[in-house]
C-alpha cells in the first residue's frame, strides 16, 4: 500500500502509517500535480488546506481511503468518494481537550482584562486600578451544546468552582447528571449565565443564535466565548450590545470568514480575539495525525474506520429499494428534531411494507444523522450511529412490519422527550418525498428545501386569514398550505410553506392569536 500526505502532519502519525505502507510526504502540490499521481496510492491525507476535488479522486483508480487530519471534511468531496468506494475519515476528537482548555483560557483572559492590562503595562503605564476583574468561582457558566468539547469544558469548569448550566435538547438528563450539569431552556441560559461559551457546529438553525434578541436577555455582567464556528454570533449585535454597556464583554476564536484581518470585533477593548487557535496545540496536532492514521490503517486491513463520514456500500439488491427513501428518511430525522420540545430519551423507528425486509441500517443512520445534523460535531452514518446516540444517552428502538395500511412504504419517527412525544411519517409517492404525517394529523407535504410554519391551534373561523394577514405583513408569500384537523371545530394542524423565513417577531404575532397553541418554523 501507497499513502500520499499532501499537507504536514505529525511525525507520529507517519510513523504508524509506514509500518503498512509506503508513505510519501509530498505537500504544496497543485492540482494538476496530484491528480497526475493520484493513480499510485490507495490513500490520501491532508488537512485543511489541500483540497481533494472530484478530478482528483477520479484519477485516483486505487484510492481506498482519504484522510482529514482534522475535523471539517469541507476540502473534500466526500459524494464523489462516496459514488467511487473511497471511504473518507476524520478525526473529531483529536483537538477537544486543546479547544476545551482554549476556552477556559479565554474565559479567564475575560474575567481578569489580562490582554489590556499586559498592553497598558507594556506601553510604560501603571493603572492597576482601571483592571478590577472578577472571580469565576461560584460564577455560572452556561454552556451551549454538549458535544465532545462543550462536556469537556463543563468537566474543567467544575474545577473551577463554577455552577454550570446548558442548553443541548439533544442529550438525555442521566447524561447531564452525569456531567453535573443543569440543561434548561436557551431563555433561561441566556438569564441566568455569568458566562456563556459556545460549542455548537453552524447549521442554518443555529446561525446568529446569539443576537440582537438573546442578547437583550442576558445580564449586563455576561461575557460571552466562542471557540466554536463563527457565524453563531451576530458580530453586529455583540459589538453594540458592549458599546452600549448591556454585556461586559466576549472572546471570540472564531470567524465567518477565515483567514480575518480586518473586522469590528477588532475595534472594542473589550473583545478579545485570537486567530482560530482551538486546535493550534501540539498535542492537538498529534492526536488529529494518529487518529487518522490507525483509521487508514484499519481499512487496509479491512476493518471498519471508526470515524468514516460517509454511508457504507449498500448491496446491489437492497439498493433500488433502499435508495429512494434515503432522503425522506433524513427529512425525517431533520423535522421531528425541529418540531421535539424538551429533552430526548428515545428514538423509536417503524418501518412498514416492503422495505421492512430489507436491511435498514443505512436508513437509521440516515435518520439518526438528520436527527443529530444540527447540533453533532461529527457526521452521523451507518459506522458510527449508534456510537453517537448511545454517548448522547439516546435509545434507539426499530421495529418492522411488512404490511402497510396506507401505502406501499412508510417510515415512521417517533421522539419520545421529557415533554412530550412527537411522531412524523414519511414515504415516496412519484419518485418524491412526501410527509404525510405529524402526531394525530394526517397530511401531505413535499419538503422542497425551504421554510415551513407548523401551527397547531383550534379550528375556528378567521384564523387562516389571520395568520395569512400576518405573513402578507412580513411580505414573506405563502406558496402552499395544508390543513388536517381532527374533528370540525376542533384541534387542527395548519402547514404554510413560505418562499423565506419568517421573522421571529412576526412568529411572535402569530403566537399571540387566539387559539393558537404553537408556530414553530422549521427547514426541509
Amino acid at each position: 500500500m501507497k499513502v500520499l500526505i499532501a499537507d504536514p502532519i505529525a511525525q507520529d502519525g507517519i510513523d504508524i502509517l509506514s509500518q503498512c505502507a509506503q508513505v510519501d510526504v509530498k505537500t504544496n502540490l497543485k492540482p494538476d500535480e496530484i491528480i497526475a499521481i493520484a493513480d499510485d496510492y490507495e490513500g490520501i491525507i491532508v488537512r485543511s488546506q489541500t483540497r481533494i476535488t472530484a478530478d482528483i479522486i477520479k484519477a485516483g483508480k486505487k484510492l481506498q481511503v482519504i484522510g482529514r487530519a482534522g475535523v471539517g471534511v469541507d476540502n473534500i468531496d466526500i459524494e464523489e468518494a462516496t459514488r467511487h468506494g473511497i471511504i473518507v475519515v476524520n478525526a473529531p476528537t483529536g483537538n477537544t481537550i486543546s479547544a476545551a482548555e482554549h476556552s477556559i483560557a479565554l474565559m479567564l483572559a475575560l474575567a481578569r482584562h489580562i490582554p489590556a492590562a499586559n498592553a497598558s503595562l507594556k506601553s510604560g503605564a501603571w493603572r492597576r486600578s482601571d483592571f478590577m476583574g472578577t472571580e469565576v468561582r461560584g460564577k455560572t457558566l452556561g454552556v451551549v451544546g454538549l458535544g465532545n468539547v462543550g462536556s469537556d469544558v463543563t468537566r474543567r469548569a467544575r474545577g473551577l468552582e463554577m455552577k454550570i448550566i446548558a442548553y443541548d435538547p439533544f442529550i438525555s438528563t442521566e447524561i447531564a447528571q452525569n456531567l453535573q450539569v443543569e440543561l434548561v431552556t436557551l431563555e433561561q441560559l441566556l438569564e441566568e449565565s455569568d458566562f456563556i461559551s459556545l460549542h455548537i457546529p453552524l447549521t442554518e438553525s443555529t446561525r446568529g443564535i446569539i443576537g440582537a434578541r438573546a442578547l437583550a436577555m442576558v445580564k449586563p455582567t455576561v461575557r460571552i466565548i466562542n471557540t466554536a464556528r463563527g457565524g453563531l454570533i451576530d458580530d453586529e449585535a455583540l459589538v453594540n450590545s458592549i458599546n452600549e454597556g448591556r454585556i461586559a464583554g466576549a472572546a471570540i476564536d472564531v470567524f465567518a470568514k477565515e483567514p480575518c484581518t480586518e473586522s469590528i470585533l477588532f475595534e472594542n477593548d473589550k473583545i478579545i480575539v485570537t486567530p482560530h487557535l482551538g486546535a493550534s496545540t501540539t498535542e492537538a496536532q498529534t492526536l488529529a495525525a494518529t487518529e487518522v492514521a490507525r483509521q487508514i490503517v484499519d481499512v487496509f486491513k479491512g476493518k471498519p474506520a471508526r470515524y468514516a463520514v460517509n454511508a457504507p456500500f449498500i448491496s446491489v439488491e437492497a439498493l433500488p429499494v433502499l435508495m429512494p427513501f434515503m432522503k425522506v428518511s433524513s427529512t425525517l430525522g431533520s423535522l421531528a428534531s425541529q418540531l421535539a420540545e424538551g429533552q430526548m430519551k428515545t428514538i423509536n423507528i417503524r418501518y412498514n411494507g416492503d422495505i421492512a425486509n430489507y436491511d435498514t441500517n443505512t436508513l437509521k443512520a440516515v435518520i439518526l444523522g438528520g436527527l443529530l445534523e444540527e447540533i453533532s460535531e461529527e457526521r452521523v452514518n451507518l459506522v458510527n450511529a449508534n456510537i453517537v446516540a448511545s454517548r448522547r444517552g439516546l435509545k434507539v428502538v426499530e421495529q418492522k412490519e411488512a404490511t402497510c395500511e396506507n401505502y406501499s412504504n412508510l417510515i415512521t419517527v417517533e421522539v419520545v422527550t421529557s415533554e412530550d412525544t412527537t411522531t412524523v411519517s414519511g414515504t415516496v409517492l412519484r419518485g418524491e418525498s412526501h410527509i404525510v404525517q405529524v402526531d394525530n394529523y394526517w397530511i401531505d407535504i413535499v419538503p422542497t428545501g425551504g421554510f415551513f410554519l407548523f401551527s397547531d391551534h383550534h379550528d375556528r373561523p378567521g384564523i387562516i386569514g389571520a395568520v395569512g394577514k400576518i405573513t402578507g405583513d412580513a411580505d414573506i408569500n405563502i406558496s402552499y398550505m395544508s390543513l388536517s384537523r381532527l374533528k370540525p371545530r376542533g384541534q387542527a394542524l395548519m402547514i404554510l410553506a413560505l418562499d423565506e423565513a419568517l421573522p421571529e417577531e412576526h412568529r411572535q404575532q402569530i403566537l399571540a392569536l387566539p387559539d393558537i397553541q404553537s408556530a414553530k418554523l422549521v427547514k426541509m
